[in-house]
């Protein structure tokens, strides 16, 4: 399947990612799949980690993605923008969600999710819904639901 790379989308936001691997492998979904990336540093791993291109290979196309030095510095640029955050503390799952076209889709760190500063100033949770013993999918994994989601409700795929 081809994709029309004219066509905008949601922007899928990743915060101080930890995981080489996991940001590797979210590249290469939004590279597929026609997104935009942002990456809120700082990250927890260099962009020269072999790890890291091992996963990505030649996914990775600078134009598509955006580094912010700072969570400051990403919601000044977004203050007139809807963001949607994707949390386990949420009440509301992503399926009772209208998502638009030009969403920036935030997902927070591996480890430890944003800080309760980011959670408390932001509008839209929502989450996965999962089985109750479980604690919480791979981020990868739920960025491919999350933008899958967004990309066929707004008939981009």
């Amino acid at each position: 399947m081809t994709q029309n790379s004219t066509i905008q989308g949601p922007i899928i936001a990743l915060f101080e990612p930890d995981i080489p691997q996991n940001t590797a492998a979210i590249i290469r979904t939004c590279s597929c799949l026609g997104a935009k990336l942002e990456i809120i540093e700082p990250c927890g791993f260099l962009l020269n980690d072999k790890r890291f291109k091992r996963v990505v290979m030649d996914y990775m196309d600078e134009k598509d993605i955006k580094f912010y030095k700072s969570a400051d510095e990403f919601f000044t640029s977004k203050k007139n923008q809807r963001i949607i955050l994707m949390t386990t503390k949420a009440s509301i799952s992503y399926t009772k969600f209208k998502f638009d076209k030009n969403d920036t889709i935030l997902f927070g760190r591996e480890s430890a999710g944003v800080p309760d500063k980011v959670h408390k100033s932001i509008k839209y949770k929502l989450k996965i819904p999962m089985k109750n013993d479980k604690r919480s999918l791979n981020i990868a994994s739920s960025v491919a639901i999350i933008l899958a989601e967004s990309l066929r409700q707004n008939e981009l795929i």
